[in-house]
């Protein structure tokens, strides 16, 4: 369960309020509205790698080889084609909605 204590008992108390945080995070208010939140270094470390994650050429090269493990050997159609194709179908969709 998060804390809420006054920005005045925080500067107080900071001590108290840091043993706190390393429990959980701590949010401070002024003027009865929240501020700021006081937590863990782990938890800020945490929260750091996680919008970090990882690379997008890592990604993307992970998405690749679970593609190429899906298709089992097969090959892709070339995506010239695929492109080509699409437009067709959509051509001859809106070509029978105008009819």
């Amino acid at each position: 369960m998060l804390k809420t204590i006054s920005a005045t008992k925080a500067r107080i108390n900071f001590g108290d309020v840091m043993k706190q945080a390393k429990i959980a995070p701590v949010i401070v208010e002024r003027g009865g509205k929240a501020e700021v939140v006081v937590l863990s270094k782990k938890a800020y470390d945490q929260l750091v790698a996680e919008k970090k994650g990882k690379d997008w050429r890592k990604l993307l090269e992970e998405a690749h080889e679970s593609i190429r493990i899906a298709l089992n050997g097969r090959e892709l159609p070339d995506p010239a084609e695929m492109i080509r194709q699409g437009r067709e179908e959509r051509d001859e969709q809106l070509l029978n909605a105008l009819r």
